[in-house]
Protein backbone atom coordinates (compact mmCIF):
# COMPACT_ATOMS: atom_id res chain seq x y z
CA UNK A 1 0.00 0.00 0.00
CA UNK A 2 2.64 2.59 0.72
CA UNK A 3 4.33 1.74 -2.98
CA UNK A 4 1.24 2.83 -4.83
CA UNK A 5 1.03 5.99 -2.51
CA UNK A 6 5.00 6.88 -3.04
CA UNK A 7 4.49 6.54 -6.84
CA UNK A 8 1.56 8.92 -6.92
CA UNK A 9 3.40 11.54 -4.94
CA UNK A 10 6.51 11.32 -7.59
CA UNK A 11 3.73 12.05 -10.13
CA UNK A 12 2.79 14.82 -8.88
CA UNK A 13 6.13 16.61 -7.60
CA UNK A 14 6.69 16.06 -11.65
CA UNK A 15 3.42 17.63 -13.13
CA UNK A 16 4.33 20.49 -10.76
CA UNK A 17 8.02 21.16 -11.69
CA UNK A 18 6.70 20.91 -15.59
CA UNK A 19 4.04 23.61 -14.81
CA UNK A 20 6.45 26.38 -12.93
CA UNK A 21 10.09 25.37 -15.35
CA UNK A 22 9.03 27.64 -18.18
CA UNK A 23 8.47 30.70 -15.53
CA UNK A 24 11.61 30.19 -13.90
CA UNK A 25 13.79 29.73 -17.31
CA UNK A 26 11.76 33.56 -18.82
CA UNK A 27 12.78 35.38 -15.42
CA UNK A 28 16.71 33.83 -15.56
CA UNK A 29 17.03 34.80 -19.62
CA UNK A 30 15.63 38.31 -18.55
CA UNK A 31 18.37 38.61 -15.56
CA UNK A 32 21.43 37.34 -18.03
CA UNK A 33 20.35 40.03 -21.15
CA UNK A 34 20.17 42.56 -18.97
CA UNK A 35 23.74 41.86 -17.00
CA UNK A 36 24.80 41.48 -20.55
CA UNK A 37 23.47 45.13 -21.80
CA UNK A 38 24.38 46.53 -18.84
CA UNK A 39 28.63 45.91 -19.85
CA UNK A 40 27.63 46.16 -23.19
CA UNK A 41 26.17 49.91 -23.48
CA UNK A 42 28.23 51.38 -20.17
CA UNK A 43 31.42 49.53 -19.70
CA UNK A 44 32.39 48.73 -23.59
CA UNK A 45 36.02 49.20 -23.06
CA UNK A 46 35.92 46.65 -20.21
CA UNK A 47 34.62 43.88 -22.55
CA UNK A 48 36.16 44.22 -25.50
CA UNK A 49 39.77 45.08 -24.51
CA UNK A 50 39.51 48.83 -24.12
CA UNK A 51 39.11 49.25 -27.74
CA UNK A 52 35.76 51.13 -27.30
CA UNK A 53 35.16 51.07 -31.49
CA UNK A 54 35.54 47.86 -31.88
CA UNK A 55 32.05 47.27 -32.15
CA UNK A 56 29.71 48.86 -34.85
CA UNK A 57 27.19 50.73 -33.41
CA UNK A 58 23.90 49.27 -35.38
CA UNK A 59 21.53 52.44 -34.64
CA UNK A 60 23.74 55.26 -36.04
CA UNK A 61 24.19 55.98 -39.61
CA UNK A 62 27.13 58.90 -39.43
CA UNK A 63 30.56 57.61 -40.85
CA UNK A 64 33.14 57.31 -38.00
CA UNK A 65 36.39 59.21 -38.28
CA UNK A 66 39.03 59.47 -35.77
CA UNK A 67 38.41 62.37 -33.20
CA UNK A 68 40.55 64.90 -33.10
CA UNK A 69 40.60 65.14 -29.61
CA UNK A 70 42.45 61.74 -28.17
CA UNK A 71 41.11 62.43 -24.63
CA UNK A 72 37.66 62.30 -25.76
CA UNK A 73 35.40 58.82 -25.76
CA UNK A 74 33.00 60.50 -28.23
CA UNK A 75 33.33 59.79 -31.75
CA UNK A 76 33.43 62.81 -34.32
CA UNK A 77 30.56 62.75 -37.34
CA UNK A 78 30.67 63.93 -40.54
CA UNK A 79 28.61 66.61 -41.58
CA UNK A 80 27.87 68.47 -44.52
CA UNK A 81 26.61 72.04 -44.95
CA UNK A 82 25.13 74.13 -47.57
CA UNK A 83 27.37 77.32 -48.56
CA UNK A 84 24.44 79.71 -48.85
CA UNK A 85 22.43 78.63 -46.08
CA UNK A 86 24.30 77.74 -43.15
CA UNK A 87 21.15 76.23 -41.67
CA UNK A 88 21.20 73.12 -43.74
CA UNK A 89 23.33 70.72 -42.20
CA UNK A 90 22.93 67.15 -42.93
CA UNK A 91 24.80 63.73 -42.07
CA UNK A 92 25.06 62.70 -45.88
CA UNK A 93 26.13 64.42 -48.66
CA UNK A 94 23.24 65.61 -51.13
CA UNK A 95 22.18 69.17 -51.99
CA UNK A 96 20.43 72.26 -50.67
CA UNK A 97 16.45 71.69 -50.39
CA UNK A 98 16.34 75.73 -50.91
CA UNK A 99 18.78 76.67 -53.56
CA UNK A 100 19.98 73.15 -54.62
CA UNK A 101 23.95 73.83 -54.77
CA UNK A 102 25.99 70.31 -53.46
CA UNK A 103 26.03 70.04 -49.33
CA UNK A 104 30.42 70.34 -49.00
CA UNK A 105 31.66 68.73 -46.10
CA UNK A 106 31.64 70.97 -42.62
CA UNK A 107 34.85 71.26 -40.93
CA UNK A 108 34.70 69.25 -37.61
CA UNK A 109 34.67 71.41 -34.08
CA UNK A 110 37.12 71.32 -32.03
CA UNK A 111 36.17 69.76 -28.94
CA UNK A 112 39.60 70.26 -27.04
CA UNK A 113 38.31 73.97 -26.04
CA UNK A 114 34.73 73.34 -24.85
CA UNK A 115 34.61 76.97 -23.37
CA UNK A 116 34.51 78.00 -26.95
CA UNK A 117 31.43 75.91 -28.27
CA UNK A 118 29.82 79.10 -29.82
CA UNK A 119 32.93 80.55 -31.84
CA UNK A 120 35.00 79.32 -34.66
CA UNK A 121 38.42 78.47 -34.58
CA UNK A 122 40.42 79.12 -37.79
CA UNK A 123 44.10 78.23 -38.43
CA UNK A 124 46.84 81.09 -39.60
CA UNK A 125 46.28 79.73 -43.47
CA UNK A 126 42.42 80.00 -43.15
CA UNK A 127 42.75 83.86 -41.64
CA UNK A 128 44.74 85.08 -44.52
CA UNK A 129 43.08 83.56 -47.41
CA UNK A 130 39.73 85.01 -45.89
CA UNK A 131 41.35 88.60 -45.29
CA UNK A 132 40.75 88.69 -41.68
CA UNK A 133 42.11 91.84 -39.40
CA UNK A 134 42.16 92.47 -36.18
CA UNK A 135 42.12 95.79 -34.62
CA UNK A 136 42.29 96.39 -30.44
CA UNK A 137 39.29 98.50 -28.98
CA UNK A 138 41.70 101.54 -26.78
CA UNK A 139 40.57 104.93 -26.04
CA UNK A 140 40.32 107.63 -27.96
CA UNK A 141 39.27 111.39 -28.19
CA UNK A 142 36.27 111.37 -30.69
CA UNK A 143 35.13 114.66 -32.32
CA UNK A 144 32.69 115.12 -35.52
CA UNK A 145 31.47 117.97 -37.40
CA UNK A 146 27.81 117.20 -37.80
CA UNK A 147 26.51 118.31 -41.15
CA UNK A 148 23.00 119.49 -41.40
CA UNK A 149 20.53 122.12 -43.32
CA UNK A 150 18.71 125.02 -41.44
CA UNK A 151 15.38 126.86 -42.44
CA UNK A 152 15.86 130.54 -41.80
CA UNK A 153 12.47 131.84 -39.77
CA UNK A 154 11.62 135.15 -38.35
CA UNK A 155 12.25 135.44 -34.40
CA UNK A 156 9.08 135.39 -32.58
CA UNK A 157 9.94 137.90 -30.55
CA UNK A 158 10.43 140.46 -32.94
CA UNK A 159 7.08 139.51 -34.66
CA UNK A 160 4.47 142.26 -34.01
CA UNK A 161 0.77 142.99 -35.23
CA UNK A 162 -0.72 146.23 -36.29
CA UNK A 163 -4.16 146.75 -34.62
CA UNK A 164 -6.75 149.75 -34.95
CA UNK A 165 -7.06 152.14 -32.30
CA UNK A 166 -10.32 153.69 -33.21
CA UNK A 167 -13.26 153.51 -35.36
CA UNK A 168 -13.43 154.21 -38.91
CA UNK A 169 -13.28 153.00 -42.37
CA UNK A 170 -10.00 152.38 -44.77
CA UNK A 171 -10.11 155.06 -47.39
CA UNK A 172 -6.66 154.02 -49.12
CA UNK A 173 -3.90 150.88 -48.41
CA UNK A 174 -0.32 152.14 -48.80
CA UNK A 175 0.74 148.17 -48.68
CA UNK A 176 -0.56 145.68 -51.22
CA UNK A 177 1.73 142.56 -50.56
CA UNK A 178 3.03 140.07 -48.05
CA UNK A 179 7.01 140.14 -47.96
CA UNK A 180 6.94 144.13 -48.49
CA UNK A 181 9.65 145.91 -46.49
CA UNK A 182 8.11 148.72 -44.29
CA UNK A 183 10.29 151.68 -42.72
CA UNK A 184 9.24 153.41 -39.44
CA UNK A 185 7.21 156.70 -40.26
CA UNK A 186 6.10 154.83 -43.29
CA UNK A 187 2.43 155.57 -44.20
CA UNK A 188 0.49 151.94 -44.20
CA UNK A 189 -3.26 153.45 -44.73
CA UNK A 190 -5.76 156.09 -44.34
CA UNK A 191 -8.89 156.07 -42.33
CA UNK A 192 -11.71 158.07 -42.23
CA UNK A 193 -12.69 158.11 -38.50
CA UNK A 194 -15.00 161.09 -36.57
CA UNK A 195 -13.48 160.21 -33.47
CA UNK A 196 -10.48 161.46 -34.60
CA UNK A 197 -11.83 164.51 -36.39
CA UNK A 198 -13.05 165.33 -32.90
CA UNK A 199 -9.65 165.16 -31.56
CA UNK A 200 -8.11 167.16 -34.03
CA UNK A 201 -10.91 170.18 -33.14
CA UNK A 202 -10.32 169.91 -29.42
CA UNK A 203 -6.34 170.33 -30.19
CA UNK A 204 -6.98 173.07 -32.31
CA UNK A 205 -8.89 174.70 -29.58
CA UNK A 206 -6.20 174.11 -27.06
CA UNK A 207 -3.96 175.65 -29.96
CA UNK A 208 -6.00 178.60 -29.81
CA UNK A 209 -6.32 178.75 -25.89
CA UNK A 210 -2.72 178.74 -25.73
CA UNK A 211 -2.12 181.90 -28.24
CA UNK A 212 -4.52 183.56 -26.48
CA UNK A 213 -2.66 183.47 -23.51
CA UNK A 214 0.54 184.03 -24.41
CA UNK A 215 -1.12 187.39 -26.19
CA UNK A 216 -1.73 188.53 -22.85
CA UNK A 217 1.69 187.61 -21.31
CA UNK A 218 2.94 189.65 -24.55
CA UNK A 219 0.39 192.26 -24.31
CA UNK A 220 1.39 195.98 -22.81
CA UNK A 221 -1.02 195.46 -19.95
CA UNK A 222 0.77 193.14 -18.56
CA UNK A 223 3.85 195.24 -18.17
CA UNK A 224 1.94 198.00 -17.24
CA UNK A 225 0.37 196.66 -13.99
CA UNK A 226 3.62 195.58 -12.88
CA UNK A 227 2.16 192.87 -11.65
CA UNK A 228 2.74 190.19 -14.35
CA UNK A 229 0.39 187.26 -14.30
CA UNK A 230 -1.48 186.13 -11.57
CA UNK A 231 -1.60 182.33 -10.50
CA UNK A 232 -4.89 181.94 -11.72
CA UNK A 233 -3.48 183.00 -15.13
CA UNK A 234 -0.32 180.74 -14.47
CA UNK A 235 -2.65 178.06 -14.07
CA UNK A 236 -4.65 178.06 -16.91
CA UNK A 237 -1.06 178.45 -18.53
CA UNK A 238 0.05 174.89 -16.88
CA UNK A 239 -3.50 173.37 -17.24
CA UNK A 240 -3.20 174.05 -20.88
CA UNK A 241 -0.06 172.57 -21.58
CA UNK A 242 -0.72 169.40 -19.93
CA UNK A 243 -4.07 168.92 -22.37
CA UNK A 244 -2.26 169.21 -25.36
CA UNK A 245 0.58 167.35 -24.34
CA UNK A 246 -1.96 164.73 -23.75
CA UNK A 247 -3.35 165.30 -27.17
CA UNK A 248 -0.02 164.75 -28.49
CA UNK A 249 -0.44 161.29 -27.08
CA UNK A 250 -3.07 160.13 -28.16
CA UNK A 251 -2.34 160.92 -31.99
CA UNK A 252 0.88 158.87 -31.29
CA UNK A 253 -1.09 156.40 -29.64
CA UNK A 254 -3.04 155.67 -32.76
CA UNK A 255 0.11 156.36 -35.01
CA UNK A 256 -1.42 159.56 -36.44
CA UNK A 257 2.53 160.46 -36.49
CA UNK A 258 4.21 163.48 -35.91
CA UNK A 259 3.48 164.75 -39.35
CA UNK A 260 -0.62 165.27 -38.14
CA UNK A 261 0.17 167.28 -34.92
CA UNK A 262 2.80 169.67 -36.73
CA UNK A 263 0.24 170.41 -39.83
CA UNK A 264 -2.26 170.87 -36.55
CA UNK A 265 0.24 173.25 -35.17
CA UNK A 266 0.54 175.48 -38.17
CA UNK A 267 -2.67 175.01 -39.96
CA UNK A 268 -5.52 174.81 -37.72
CA UNK A 269 -7.40 172.42 -39.98
CA UNK A 270 -8.57 169.20 -39.26
CA UNK A 271 -8.22 166.80 -41.43
CA UNK A 272 -10.86 164.41 -42.25
CA UNK A 273 -8.88 161.24 -43.63
CA UNK A 274 -5.63 160.69 -41.30
CA UNK A 275 -2.69 158.83 -42.60
CA UNK A 276 -1.44 156.34 -40.12
CA UNK A 277 1.82 155.52 -39.66
CA UNK A 278 4.44 152.49 -39.35
CA UNK A 279 5.44 152.60 -35.71
CA UNK A 280 8.66 150.41 -36.56
CA UNK A 281 10.12 149.24 -39.59
CA UNK A 282 9.69 145.37 -40.52
CA UNK A 283 8.80 142.86 -43.33
CA UNK A 284 4.75 142.41 -43.60
CA UNK A 285 3.38 138.73 -43.47
CA UNK A 286 -0.23 139.00 -42.41
CA UNK A 287 -2.43 141.22 -44.48
CA UNK A 288 -6.04 141.40 -42.95
CA UNK A 289 -7.56 144.48 -43.99
CA UNK A 290 -8.72 146.17 -47.28
CA UNK A 291 -9.89 149.34 -49.12
CA UNK A 292 -13.72 150.30 -47.82
CA UNK A 293 -13.35 147.66 -44.63
CA UNK A 294 -14.74 149.30 -41.35
CA UNK A 295 -12.59 148.56 -38.30
CA UNK A 296 -13.06 149.23 -34.79
CA UNK A 297 -10.42 149.32 -32.38
CA UNK A 298 -7.90 145.78 -31.46
CA UNK A 299 -8.98 144.92 -34.90
CA UNK A 300 -5.60 143.07 -36.44
CA UNK A 301 -4.84 145.09 -40.20
CA UNK A 302 -1.03 143.70 -40.36
CA UNK A 303 1.51 141.82 -39.35
CA UNK A 304 5.05 142.13 -39.02
CA UNK A 305 8.31 140.77 -38.62
CA UNK A 306 11.55 142.39 -37.93
CA UNK A 307 14.19 140.91 -39.41
CA UNK A 308 17.55 142.60 -38.17
CA UNK A 309 17.71 139.06 -36.39
CA UNK A 310 16.68 135.41 -37.09
CA UNK A 311 16.23 132.22 -36.09
CA UNK A 312 17.85 129.36 -38.26
CA UNK A 313 15.88 126.25 -37.31
CA UNK A 314 18.09 123.14 -37.94
CA UNK A 315 16.49 119.24 -38.21
CA UNK A 316 18.54 116.55 -36.00
CA UNK A 317 18.20 113.31 -36.31
CA UNK A 318 18.69 110.53 -33.25
CA UNK A 319 21.96 109.44 -34.50
CA UNK A 320 23.33 112.93 -34.14
CA UNK A 321 21.42 113.60 -30.88
CA UNK A 322 24.26 112.08 -28.53
CA UNK A 323 26.97 114.49 -30.16
CA UNK A 324 25.41 117.85 -29.93
CA UNK A 325 24.77 120.23 -26.63
CA UNK A 326 23.54 123.38 -26.22
CA UNK A 327 26.92 125.98 -26.91
CA UNK A 328 28.40 124.11 -29.26
CA UNK A 329 29.96 126.39 -32.07
CA UNK A 330 28.25 126.38 -35.28
CA UNK A 331 29.18 127.67 -38.83
CA UNK A 332 26.49 128.77 -41.08
CA UNK A 333 26.90 129.19 -44.56
CA UNK A 334 25.06 131.75 -46.45
CA UNK A 335 23.85 131.13 -50.32
CA UNK A 336 25.11 134.15 -51.96
CA UNK A 337 28.58 133.71 -53.74
CA UNK A 338 31.22 135.90 -51.72
CA UNK A 339 29.86 136.57 -48.56
CA UNK A 340 31.59 135.26 -45.17
CA UNK A 341 30.50 132.52 -43.21
CA UNK A 342 28.36 133.18 -40.01
CA UNK A 343 29.85 131.85 -36.85
CA UNK A 344 27.62 131.21 -33.53
CA UNK A 345 26.50 128.91 -30.91
CA UNK A 346 23.79 126.49 -30.75
CA UNK A 347 21.29 127.62 -28.52
CA UNK A 348 18.17 125.61 -28.08
CA UNK A 349 17.27 121.59 -28.33
CA UNK A 350 13.73 121.05 -28.30
CA UNK A 351 12.85 118.40 -26.07
CA UNK A 352 11.09 116.53 -27.96
CA UNK A 353 11.05 114.17 -30.94
CA UNK A 354 8.59 114.83 -33.67
CA UNK A 355 6.02 111.90 -34.05
CA UNK A 356 6.13 112.39 -38.31
CA UNK A 357 9.85 112.68 -39.09
CA UNK A 358 11.24 111.31 -35.66
CA UNK A 359 13.86 114.05 -35.81
CA UNK A 360 14.82 117.08 -33.53
CA UNK A 361 14.69 120.69 -33.96
CA UNK A 362 17.75 122.76 -32.48
CA UNK A 363 17.78 126.57 -33.15
CA UNK A 364 20.09 129.52 -33.74
CA UNK A 365 19.61 133.18 -33.56
CA UNK A 366 22.06 134.82 -35.80
CA UNK A 367 21.99 138.95 -36.59
CA UNK A 368 20.70 140.07 -40.41
CA UNK A 369 21.33 143.47 -40.64
CA UNK A 370 21.73 143.48 -44.23
CA UNK A 371 18.88 140.81 -44.82
CA UNK A 372 20.88 138.31 -46.27
CA UNK A 373 18.69 135.50 -45.12
CA UNK A 374 15.54 135.13 -46.55
CA UNK A 375 12.69 134.03 -44.33
CA UNK A 376 11.95 130.19 -45.73
CA UNK A 377 15.48 129.56 -47.45
CA UNK A 378 17.63 126.28 -46.78
CA UNK A 379 21.10 126.92 -45.60
CA UNK A 380 24.14 124.67 -44.76
CA UNK A 381 24.65 124.31 -41.24
CA UNK A 382 28.05 122.92 -39.84
CA UNK A 383 28.03 122.19 -36.05
CA UNK A 384 31.38 121.78 -34.57
CA UNK A 385 30.63 118.99 -31.69
CA UNK A 386 33.47 118.70 -28.54
CA UNK A 387 35.79 116.34 -28.13
CA UNK A 388 34.32 112.97 -26.60
CA UNK A 389 36.70 110.36 -24.91
CA UNK A 390 35.17 106.88 -25.67
CA UNK A 391 36.32 103.28 -25.79
CA UNK A 392 36.19 102.76 -29.72
CA UNK A 393 36.66 100.30 -32.45
CA UNK A 394 36.11 100.62 -36.42
CA UNK A 395 33.60 101.22 -37.55
CA UNK A 396 33.66 98.18 -39.66
CA UNK A 397 34.21 95.94 -36.68
CA UNK A 398 30.47 96.19 -35.74
CA UNK A 399 27.63 93.89 -37.20
CA UNK A 400 24.36 95.19 -37.44
CA UNK A 401 21.96 92.46 -36.65
CA UNK A 402 18.14 92.01 -35.75
CA UNK A 403 19.08 91.25 -32.18
CA UNK A 404 21.55 93.97 -31.47
CA UNK A 405 25.38 95.02 -32.22
CA UNK A 406 27.79 91.83 -32.30
CA UNK A 407 31.19 91.80 -32.78
CA UNK A 408 33.68 88.89 -33.51
CA UNK A 409 36.02 88.55 -30.23
CA UNK A 410 39.88 87.09 -31.04
CA UNK A 411 40.46 84.94 -28.10
CA UNK A 412 43.63 83.76 -29.04
CA UNK A 413 45.01 80.69 -30.75
CA UNK A 414 42.78 81.03 -33.61
CA UNK A 415 39.66 81.29 -31.61
CA UNK A 416 36.93 83.92 -32.79
CA UNK A 417 33.76 84.20 -30.78
CA UNK A 418 30.46 86.61 -31.44
CA UNK A 419 30.19 89.12 -28.81
CA UNK A 420 26.97 91.40 -28.15
CA UNK A 421 27.92 95.47 -27.97
CA UNK A 422 26.58 98.37 -26.84
CA UNK A 423 27.50 101.08 -29.20
CA UNK A 424 26.86 104.95 -28.82
CA UNK A 425 28.42 107.96 -30.86
CA UNK A 426 30.30 107.24 -34.33
CA UNK A 427 32.83 109.41 -36.14
CA UNK A 428 33.52 108.45 -39.77
CA UNK A 429 36.22 105.70 -38.84
CA UNK A 430 35.07 104.66 -35.03
CA UNK A 431 32.50 104.07 -33.11
CA UNK A 432 32.29 103.83 -29.16
CA UNK A 433 31.61 100.85 -27.44
CA UNK A 434 29.81 101.47 -24.25
CA UNK A 435 29.45 98.30 -23.26
CA UNK A 436 30.46 94.52 -24.09
CA UNK A 437 34.73 95.15 -24.89
CA UNK A 438 37.24 96.31 -22.44
CA UNK A 439 40.83 98.00 -23.61
CA UNK A 440 42.79 95.72 -25.74
CA UNK A 441 40.50 93.44 -26.80
CA UNK A 442 40.88 92.35 -30.25
CA UNK A 443 37.90 92.30 -32.83
CA UNK A 444 37.88 91.35 -36.50
CA UNK A 445 37.29 94.10 -38.83
CA UNK A 446 37.25 92.43 -41.80
CA UNK A 447 35.57 89.18 -42.63
CA UNK A 448 33.24 89.41 -39.37
CA UNK A 449 30.47 87.93 -41.46
CA UNK A 450 32.04 84.56 -42.78
CA UNK A 451 33.44 84.30 -38.88
CA UNK A 452 29.75 84.95 -37.77
CA UNK A 453 28.14 82.97 -39.93
CA UNK A 454 30.97 79.73 -39.22
CA UNK A 455 30.69 80.21 -36.07
CA UNK A 456 26.74 79.57 -36.28
CA UNK A 457 27.48 76.62 -38.52
CA UNK A 458 30.15 75.42 -35.73
CA UNK A 459 27.44 76.07 -32.75
CA UNK A 460 24.78 73.80 -35.30
CA UNK A 461 27.61 71.14 -35.45
CA UNK A 462 28.16 70.83 -32.24
CA UNK A 463 24.22 70.69 -30.97
CA UNK A 464 23.88 67.84 -33.89
CA UNK A 465 26.50 65.76 -32.24
CA UNK A 466 24.53 66.15 -29.10
CA UNK A 467 22.08 65.01 -30.16
CA UNK A 468 23.04 62.36 -31.67
CA UNK A 469 25.13 61.29 -29.06
CA UNK A 470 21.95 61.39 -26.87
CA UNK A 471 20.05 58.97 -29.04
CA UNK A 472 22.47 56.70 -29.07
CA UNK A 473 22.36 56.18 -25.00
Amino acid sequence: MARPIKKLNLIMLDAFAFKYAKQWLVICAIVILIIVGFFHSDHPANLLGGDAYAAPVAHSNLEQIIPTDKTSAKPVKKLWVCPMHPQIIRDQPGVCPICGMDLVEMEQPDTSQPEHGHGVRLNTATQQRLGVRLAAAKWQMLSQDIHAYGNVAADESLIFNLTAKVEGVIRKLHINSVGQQVLAGQVLYEIYSPELIKLQHEFIDLLKEKDRLLKYMLSDDAHISGKGMSDYDMMEVKENSSKRILYIEKFLYVDAGKELIEELNRTYQPRDVVEVRAPQSGFVTKIEVHEGSSVKPMDNLFSFADLSHVWIDVTLYPDQLAWVKNGDEVTVKLPQPNTREIKTRLQFIAPMVDSATHTVQARLSVSNPKNLLLIGSFLDVIIHAKPHKALAVPRSAVMRTGKGDLVMLAEGSGYFTPVKVETGIETTDSIEIIAGLHAGDQVAVNGQFLLDAAASMSDAAQRLHDDHDMDKH
